[in-house]
């Protein structure tokens, strides 16, 4: 089986659009039996997506990676059952429904990494990657490995909906009902754009100390977006909602919350004037603005960074690297979160790390790889975007952890600056650690109230500048989903409390008054 295979439809009414795409006619290399279980928009039956083979083939393959040397081999073999619905101007624009299988061998002698991957799982084919895998260790000392052994992990996930339950139909509806509340709310928005997508991911983990896991992970990711027009201008709104989890994401959070507060972003930025430029105190509510430390510090704090010597904590292990209110965690075991899963990509049990306490950095986050090299732990932090990618060290769902502060004591005790209700997302160079991000929605402060919105702005600083000069965290930990790119895409949450930032550079549209 090749890939992912694709089908596209442009503009057709709901009742065609479900017989047409969710019935047939997608070129899916699969049995007749599965093309059924995976096409109707009927509830379907039961879809395992997760492949079985042999242990002995695992044995095998991992016999052969290291038949020239090396100290560690693992395979990594991946199923995954995907939809991607779009909703744009009100009508169904697309749907993309693939199943993506495939396997990676990897090869690890001393600091070097050997890797070849295949998407047609054979044994000979597993057996060809491996020797292409095993060239990297040639010359090196023999590993002698364990047989593989089936292991279990304590489970963070859990499901009330089996997405694979769930008619087609139903996912489209939860779409019109977004897209009807979005254009309800205000006049002034005059465009939705939704998009869905889940999927099961069914992974197997098979290496040379002897580890054997699989599991099945659920994944939805749901966005909306909406244009607001007014005033001369125009603003595009989004919100997100995310979760391993079944189809009772929509119970807990509904569609139309999701439309709303999209729709209210939107509406109140069409009133934005532009934003001063200058050093300033920089408010920022609790939720997704915790994307800023993500980037800024998060990415530092990875073991390949701090391996090669590159990053801006290298060598600063239990050393004060912020202040005193400025704890940071990376939790991979919050219960179906985005960043969840049960085990990392390399089966290390997901777990709590704290990375930084109350001002002092303790640990890094590694994968296998960098916890040889650094001799330190494995903090469960090994991720990889698909069967073709190599396991590098990635964040999960990090945060600042909640302080003392009431969040109105804090903005009340802010005379002026800038208060942050979302970000876009923004860059670090994990070498320098200077940091910029773009505000989708901000306000000015004056004397202790959020005011005027605006627009233009930027944050611009240093990571070591900004953990430093936080010197209020609140009480009110919140949490968005996210994309976190690292030349391979991973899924993430990022979260924080509201916190105050004194005197960071504010990039904006016009001089400051």
């Amino acid at each position: 089986m090749k890939s992912v295979r694709k089908y596209f439809v442009e503009d057709i009414p709901r009742r065609k659009f479900l017989q047409m795409s969710l019935k047939g006619g997608i070129a899916l290399a699969a049995t007749p039996a599965l093309m059924t279980q995976l096409l109707s928009c009927k509830k379907p039956a039961s879809v395992d997506s997760r492949l079985k083979l042999d242990p002995q083939v695992y044995n095998r393959t991992i016999q052969k990676a290291l038949e020239k040397g090396g100290e560690f081999a693992d395979v990594y073999v991946e199923n995954r059952i995907s939809r991607n619905i779009i909703m744009e101007e009100s009508k169904f624009k697309s749907a993309v429904f693939g199943i993506n299988q495939g396997a990676g061998v990897r090869v690890i002698s001393g600091d070097k990494t050997g890797f070849a991957f295949t998407d047609d799982i054979t044994e000979e084919n597993l057996m060809n990657a491996a020797e292409v895998a095993s060239y990297v260790a040639r010359g090196a000392d023999k590993f002698i490995p364990v047989d593989v052994k089936e292991q279990n992990r304590e489970s963070y996930i859990t499901v009330s909906l089996p997405l694979e339950d769930i008619a087609d139909d139903k996912r489209l509806e939860v779409m019109q009902r977004a897209n009807q509340a979005a254009l309800d709310y205000d006049p002034k928005i005059k465009m939705a754009f939704i998009s869905y997508y889940d999927e099961v991911r069914g992974r197997t983990i098979a290496n040379s100390e002897g580890l054997m896991l699989s599991d099945e992970l659920p994944l939805m990711f749901f966005i909306v977006q909406t244009l607001g027009v007014g005033n001369n201008t125009r603003h595009m709104g989004r919100e997100r909602l995310s979760k391993h989890s079944g189809f009772e994401m929509f119970d807990l959070v509904t569609p139309e919350e999701v439309a709303r507060t999209c729709a209210r972003e939107s509406i109140v930025m069409l009133e934005a004037k532009d934003c001063p430029a200058g050093k300033m105190d920089v408010v920022m509510q609790n939720g997704w603005g915790g994307v800023l430390v993500h980037e800024a510090v998060g990415h530092p704090l990875e073991g390949d960074s701090i391996a090669k010597k590159i990053g801006v904590f290298t060598g600063k292990l239990g050393q004060k690297v912020a202040s005193d209110v400025f704890t940071m965690v990376d939790d991979g075991s919050l219960p179906n979160f985005r960043g969840t899963t049960n085990f990392d990509d390399e089966g290390t049990q997901m777990k709590k790390n704290v990375l930084i306490n109350k001002g002092v950095l303790e640990k890094y986050m590694t994968d296998i790889l960098s916890a040889k090299q650094l001799n330190m732990e494995r903090t469960g932090n090994g991720r990889r975007e698909t069967f073709r990618h190599l396991p590098i060290p990635r964040m999960t769902n990090t945060y600042i952890d909640k302080g003392a502060d009431k969040p109105e004591d804090i903005l009340a005790s802010t005379k002026g600056g800038i208060y942050v209700q979302s970000l876009s997302g923004g860059s670090v160079n994990s070498t320098t650690g200077v940091f910029n991000f773009t505000c989708r929605e901000a306000y000015l402060i004056e004397n202790g109230k959020k005011t005027t919105p605006v627009k233009g702005a930027t944050l611009i600083g240093n990571c070591l500048d900004i953990v430093s000069n936080i010197d209020a965290v609140g009480e009110d930990l919140a949490f968005g989903p996210g994309i976190c790119g690292k030349g391979q895409m991973a899924e993430v949450s990022a979260g924080q409390p509201t916190v105050r930032i004194r005197g960071i550079n504010v990039g904006g549209s016009r001089a400051r008054g």
